[in-house]
């Protein structure tokens, strides 16, 4: 638990940021549509137009809290996700940026709109994306703060994660992406090295890189020692006890190939997303938007070693918890019968670092939360105001969409509440990944985002794509992922023991190569549509 130290660390942290924000809002120009959702378009490279900004928006509680499980559970394979965004980035800024600076885009339903004609590719875009960041990026990111808040302060869980709505909340709405960027800079250098400060200490407890290879291939857990402790018959079948993965330590694994088919997705997350592109629109020119973009990929790298490997030393010091017995003993440690792998980086924080330092991981902790939630916020807002509001209300003044926007960030806010206060439903979600947090947010996107990424992909790259061809694509490539996502909903893994009864159209085809299928049926769908339509 967190003690006096530790909470005059957190107090400092809240008055620091408050002063950031409250700085940052006096010199936004709030009165504008380019002022409050792009920041003026003034931003420099450096601080706020791409890099450390674009860093942060990405990077949130859930990555910390989903990173370090997966390396717990499987070791350093997760990396692979992690690099993917290097290369990404320069696509968005060389390819994409280019583009949506030169067609004066401020968001991205904005730019099907001006790109193919028509309105319903931007009214589609925008519901879904404002479905997207309520239902699935507010709850992962609420249930991973809350998981942090709870073991380390004792909190009562629903009043913590309201509060940290609440102090979010007004800083984003009263100034608008300007506070944000600054605020999200600030942060970025909190949460680097706080990180960084855990990683050294983990690795001085386990005597170095080479200390941990050695130690993590021998952390099973010790069976007489869990049925003692926690009073519990254990499964002793092998394929239930989670031995340390003999492939632990390889990046590239036969299994971890499906990453390879992850293109469709990230380009959707960092060529084509409100959230991650709309630091770069703030940009004062191009120059600055892709000097970001570098920055940001360089930030990104580093995420690896300072979210991922925390989770293989916390593994090694805490092995009878973390590599808990699927069944009644994991169930008893963290409360979910499938696996505790999630409470990794929380463990590591509370178990090695001293008072103070750990104030300072829950500051970390608590900015990587509001980072991403102001972020989600102001995104939001912005699609809301610019392609729903402005196209119900033909006739509309700037006064009013910037009361328009505020109001709905105050909606989001409310919204958010409720989802805080119901989040007991995210770790039921959670079975469907065996517990891994940074797995489920990958899988779910993945029967989402591959059609959008093939709408945004042709527009830009092929001249010839037609409205209806974009349209009609897209709607196909959702069906599919809907569809799929249905049947997972229904059709529960069977638990460690139990027969597969699932269909084989969820066991046969893992969920990349699904992803793959939707991308390049969207592709195909809308380059046949297209040559029998009007460009």
């Amino acid at each position: 638990m967190l003690d006096t130290i530790d909470m005059v660390v957190l107090l400092i942290y809240f008055i620091l940021i408050l002063g950031v924000g409250i700085y940052a809002s006096c010199r936004s120009r709030r009165t504008t549509i380019q002022g409050y959702f792009l920041a003026g378009r003034n931003m420099n490279w450096i601080l706020v137009s791409g890099g450390t900004s674009l860093f942060v928006s990405n990077v949130g509680s859930e990555h910390f809290i989903g990173l370090a499980g997966s390396g717990a559970l499987n070791g350093i394979g997760a990396a692979s996700l992690a690099i993917n965004p290097i290369f990404l980035l320069q696509l968005l800024g060389w390819i994409f940026v280019p583009v949506y600076i030169a067609s004066q885009t401020t968001t991205m339903p904005e730019y099907l709109e001006k790109r193919y004609g028509g309105k319903r590719l931007r009214i589609y875009l925008a519901v879904l994306s404002l479905i997207l960041y309520c239902l699935t990026k507010l709850s992962v990111n609420l249930y991973a703060g809350a998981l942090f808040i709870q073991q380390s302060m004792g909190w009562d869980l629903y009043i913590s994660i309201t509060l940290l709505i609440c102090i979010t909340g007004v800083l984003t709405i009263t100034g608008g992406l300007t506070v944000v960027m600054y605020t999200d800079s600030f942060q970025a250098v909190l949460m680097l090295v706080g990180a960084t400060v855990l990683t050294v200490q983990g690795f001085v407890q386990v005597g170095g890189y080479e200390g941990m290879k050695a130690k993590y291939m021998t952390s099973s857990p010790n069976l007489i020692n869990i049925e003692e402790v926690y009073n519990v018959t254990v499964n002793s079948s092998n394929e239930c006890i989670p031995y340390p993965n003999p492939e632990a330590f390889k990046l590239l694994r036969v299994s971890l190939l499906h990453y390879n088919m992850n293109v469709s997705i990230s380009v959707w997350y960092w060529c084509a997303d409100q959230v991650i592109v709309q630091r770069t629109l703030a940009a004062r020119n191009l120059s600055h938007a892709q000097g970001g973009t570098i920055l940001a990929a360089v930030l990104k790298t580093l995420s690896v070693f300072v979210m991922l490997m925390p989770g293989l030393i916390s593994r090694i010091l805490y092995t009878d918890e973390l590599a808990c017995v699927p069944g009644d003993h994991c169930l008893k440690v963290c409360g979910s019968s499938v696996g505790c792998s999630n409470l990794a980086f929380p463990k590591l924080v509370l178990g090695i670092l001293p008072s103070g330092a750990r104030g300072l991981m829950m500051a970390v902790m608590i900015a990587a939360l509001m980072s991403d939630l102001d972020s989600i916020f102001n995104s939001a807002s912005t699609i809301f105001t610019l392609d729903l509001w402005k196209r119900l209300k033909k006739s509309t003044t700037n006064t009013e969409l910037m009361i328009v926007g505020r109001c709905y960030k105050i909606f989001l806010l409310i919204l958010s509440v409720v989802i805080g206060v119901s989040i007991g439903w995210v770790p039921i979600i959670l079975q469907f990944q065996k517990g891994q947090l940074y797995f489920y947010i990958q899988e779910v996107t993945n029967y989402i985002s591959p059609p959008i990424a093939a709408i945004f992909l042709m527009g830009v790259l092929w001249g010839n794509c037609t409205e209806k061809g974009a349209f009609y694509g897209g709607l196909v490539g959702s069906l599919l992922g809907v569809s799929r996502l249905l049947v997972i909903f229904v059709f529960k893994p069977p638990k460690c023991g139990e027969v597969e009864t699932r269909p084989a159209f969820l066991t046969s085809m893992h969920y990349m190569y699904y992803s793959a299928l939707m991308f390049f049926v969207t592709i195909i769908v809308a380059v046949i549509v297209s040559h029998f339509t009007t460009p």
